[in-house]
């Protein structure tokens, strides 16, 4: 083999290399460009998923408040309906009294009516 052939497989294998380092070159930025693509519309909607996500954690907010609202009513419903019940009870036990006064007083009438007296 001459030199100059020598010297042309040289420069033939180094241009091989050179274009084999220059498409792994090539091949490896195209991959990250697309796996930067790929992480952006990842971003992206997982930004979509964030928004309604805050959107239901507020309507679930919304939801609590309005039954703690609700729960607290119903407590004072129930302390209200528990004051009125007492004051029946009293009212029960006052008219219960006055009752048994009357009766009393009929009684007495009747004892001293002469007309409806029962002897023996």
């Amino acid at each position: 083999m001459s030199t100059t052939s020598v010297i042309v497989i040289i420069v033939v294998a180094v241009v091989v290399v050179v274009v084999l380092v220059a498409g792994a070159l090539l091949l490896q930025r195209k991959q990250r460009e697309h796996q930067h693509a790929e992480a952006e519309g990842i971003r992206d909607r997982a930004a979509e998923q964030e928004f309604e996500l805050g959107q239901r954690e507020a309507r679930a907010e919304e939801i609590a408040a309005k039954s703690r609202a609700a729960q607290a009513e119903a407590e004072a419903k129930s302390a209200q309906a528990e004051q009125l019940s007492q004051r029946a009870d009293v009212h029960r036990s006052d008219a219960a009294d006055t009752r048994a006064d009357l009766d009393k007083e009929w009684e007495r009438a009747d004892e001293v009516d002469p007309d409806t007296k029962s002897g023996p």
